[in-house]
């Protein structure tokens, strides 16, 4: 493949990524810039307000203008006890309503783009393995391998650091660290021969080795850079979605950020494998990254923010009111494992990214062996491939915003994933090789693993609330990213295992890859342990206030109106499990908080 040719493809997936983005946010935003809540289990009777006008122009005549509610109505909360003062001029967080605003865009289009070129920088060099090998004398494998290693070590960090320092100032600072792991790994080799066109001799100044490339040791360290910085973009799309999203987008915004990194691997193979097919392309191949990481960095700087004025949901109106403050990462594990529900959703995401990283890191052999064996055509599923889970997370991530079955969605994504993965190993005898069947199967497999990700991602922060987004999704990140190291051996040996089914039967004669077999037995009693879920829906009960009709799933219904007081325990129908913990929990506080006073 020519380099203009990867150029063009590299352009059309960033195209294509912006595209759905901009669609996202055409569906999402509502016409009319205030939608009345008409629920009557509502906690509070607040309106939801959706301004069109940006963070610059919100003075307080234009924010009472947008309103629609009679402060005087409203009952008496304790937010009144705040900690932290309301925008403003105002005396009381009784008098603010939930509010998005356009900037929150701008916020996801940064931290996706951040996180497609960190998963780009981390698998680079997969698609050109003997050219990198040739050029450093070093395993592409091993580079990988200590981004990861690095990658999975600043997990533990960054908690407590975005605690510390804020979103904006901790997304800023790892975009500064990869722009500089970057240029690191670049170095200013691709300059000579521009030096030498105009007849300067600058190979002493610019070039650090005789090939133009820059030392191994430096090369590594610039990496291990990148690695550091990646966890900040990975562990923090739940704390963005809550942040800046609405109650009803948050699964949707999620599923953007978290899964935008596999464009990012795409990238890698289709752009890699077209430049970086010589030392000289190699150059220009690390040059191209560190300067589009420069460009994205310095956006980030001028325009990535911390928090909007007015909180979006009134679940996170609540915690902003009553002045939330973070526990430590290690204290904030142990509440969540002894939090009941967290370990389902956490099993999900594990099963989720294992079966993806795993399917991707073996690409090659699985569509080699369905009869795909051109590398571009290989290239291209994989691509296919990355680009179905980003998808799948967006469209069903979307369902899940407006119907919170975050249980019956997971379920049904997992059956669809072990559905999907036995035509990846499963070789017919009788029909032979088909590629078209393998290749379809590929993308329906990303298409129903991918969403489980984001999906359990917002699953754990809505059982766990108001626990800190951000802890739960780097112990999520940790455990993912450690069983996905732990089972690639494992799959490998797994691999050279071809077990034959119904020898003796010619239509039924066929044989299965071993690593398939184990991917299906993990998908199989993930499925089975996740069927136990039955947890209360905590942050969706706190956002039932929001007005676009997330009260209108039973438990939360049900819920709601126990707790308001619309209705009695025995007046509920629904006798699902997960109502009755819901219900059960809402009456032990009502019923201590009334007795507190």
């Amino acid at each position: 493949m020519t380099t203009s040719k990867a150029t063009t493809l590299f352009l059309v997936i960033v195209g294509t990524c912006s595209m759905l983005i901009t669609t996202v946010q055409a569906f999402t935003t509502p016409m009319a810039p205030t939608i009345p809540f008409q629920n009557t289990h509502a906690k509070k009777n607040w309106n939801f307000v959706r301004t069109s006008q940006p963070l610059h122009m919100l003075p307080e005549q234009q924010t009472h203008a947008a309103r629609n509610v009679n402060s005087s109505t409203r009952p008496s909360t304790e937010l009144q006890t705040a900690k932290q003062m309301p925008p403003n001029g105002e005396t009381s967080w009784d008098n603010i309503e939930p509010q998005v605003y356009p900037q929150r865009w701008v916020q996801l289009g940064y931290l996706s783009l951040l996180a497609l070129l960190s998963d780009w920088i981390c698998f680079s060099t997969a698609a050109a393995p003997s050219t990198f090998e040739d050029s450093f004398g070093h395993s592409s494998a091993s580079l990988i391998d200590l981004f990861l290693f690095t990658n999975v070590a600043s997990c533990f960090l960054v908690t407590d650091t975005v605690a510390k320092f804020g979103l904006q100032r901790c997304i800023q600072g790892a975009g500064v660290l990869m722009a500089a792991g970057c240029w690191l790994r670049s170095g200013f080799g691709f300059l000579l021969p521009v030096a030498n066109a105009v007849g300067i001799d600058a190979s002493n100044l610019i070039s650090a080795t005789p090939n133009g490339l820059v030392p191994y040791p430096v090369l590594v360290a610039g990496t291990l850079m990148v690695g550091a910085a990646q966890p900040f973009f990975q562990c923090t799309p739940p704390l963005l979605s809550a942040l800046w999203f609405a109650s009803d987008e948050r699964a949707t915004s999620t599923a953007v950020a978290l899964n935008f990194n596999q464009i990012g691997i795409a990238t890698a193979f289709l752009v890699g494998g077209g430049m970086a097919t010589s030392t000289e392309g190699l150059q220009s191949y690390f040059a191209l990254i560190a300067v589009l990481c420069t460009v994205v960095t310095a956006g980030t700087l001028l325009q990535f923010q911390d928090s909007p004025p007015i909180p979006p949901s009134s679940s996170e109106l609540e915690k902003v009111a009553k002045g939330e403050e973070e526990p430590p990462f290690v204290e904030s594990v142990k509440t969540f494992f002894a939090t009941p529900g967290f370990s389902r959703p956490l099993a999900a995401f594990i099963c989720s990214i294992s079966i993806t990283n795993i399917v991707g890191a073996f690409i090659d052999e699985v569509m080699e062996r369905g009869g795909v064996t051109e590398q571009f055509q290989i290239d291209l599923a994989g691509a296919g491939f990355e680009l179905a889970i980003l998808l799948g997370g967006i469209f069903i991530g979307g369902y899940v915003d407006k119907s919170k079955e975050y249980k019956n969605i997971t379920l049904a994504c997992l059956a669809m994933t072990t559905f999907f993965l036995v035509p990846l190993g499963l070789t017919d005898h009788a029909i032979g090789k088909e590629p078209v069947l393998m290749v379809l199967a590929l993308l329906g497999l990303g298409m129903a693993a991918g969403p489980v990700q984001p999906i359990n991602a917002e699953l754990a922060v809505d059982v766990t609330y108001p626990g800190d987004e951000t802890a739960v999704e780097s112990v999520q990140q940790i455990g993912g990213n450690l069983v996905s190291a732990l089972l690639v051996p494992v799959a490998e040996y797994a691999s050279r295992l071809d077990p034959e089914l119904f020898p003796k039967n010619p239509v039924l004669d066929s044989d299965i890859r071993g690593d398939v077999i184990l991917l299906i037995v993990i998908s199989i009693m993930t499925l089975s342990y996740f069927s136990g879920f039955d947890s209360p829906l905590k942050r969706s009960m706190a956002d039932c206030a929001d007005g676009n009709d997330v009260c209108d799933a039973p438990q939360l219904n049900a819920v709601a109106a126990v707790a308001e007081g619309t209705t009695t325990t025995t007046e509920m129908i629904n006798g699902d499990k997960e109502d009755s913990r819901a219900l059960e929990e809402v009456t032990t506080t009502t019923t201590t908080t009334t007795s507190s006073k």
